[in-house]
């Protein structure tokens, strides 16, 4: 069954909610035009579509002592369903992993790791990166500074 589209109070509440998630039900209805039992509605149903997958609390990386952002390439020996299930299989219970992406060209997977500080970050590569079988190469990129991070996507697109 195809999804229906979004119209444009749809993509106004997502942007609305995904700048301030703890918006009240009645600020919402009011800033998108609407009284708030159908505010509500329009939430609930994007909620059931899996549109609104959850709502989070954003915390600020360097307040819990995580200064160091490394961004890993992987290359695995072998791309078989098999060897791609076990690597994603390992990598999705490390917290130190907030994102991680199977990807196209010469690369298998990107991660993007956290970590207090070198020794830490060396800890995760000796204690569990390096541990997995089936890794071909790893390669470590450090990010200097952060210019860009959201979460919010672009809502404005055209369905």
């Amino acid at each position: 069954i195809p999804m229906p589209s979004l119209d444009a109070i749809d993509r106004k509440i997502l942007a609305i909610l995904q700048a301030d998630s703890r918006v009240t039900m009645q600020e919402l209805a009011e800033r998108v035009g609407l009284s708030v039992s159908p505010c509500h509605r329009r939430v609930k149903l994007l909620e059931e579509r899996g549109v609104i997958t959850r709502y989070a609390a954003m915390v600020d990386q360097k307040s819990l002592g995580l200064h160091v952002s490394v961004f890993i390439s992987i290359k695995l020996e072998r791309q078989k369903e098999e060897d791609l299930g076990r690597f994603a299989k390992a990598i999705s219970g490390w917290s130190e992993v907030p994102e991680c992406y199977l990807m196209t060209g010469n690369r298998d997977y990107l991660l993007r790791v956290v970590a207090a500080d070198l020794a830490s970050y060396e800890k995760f590569l000796k204690t569990k990166l390096t541990r997995l079988s089936g890794i071909a190469s790893i390669e470590s990129s450090f990010a200097l500074s952060q210019v860009k991070y959201s979460i919010a996507l672009p809502v404005d697109a055209a369905s």
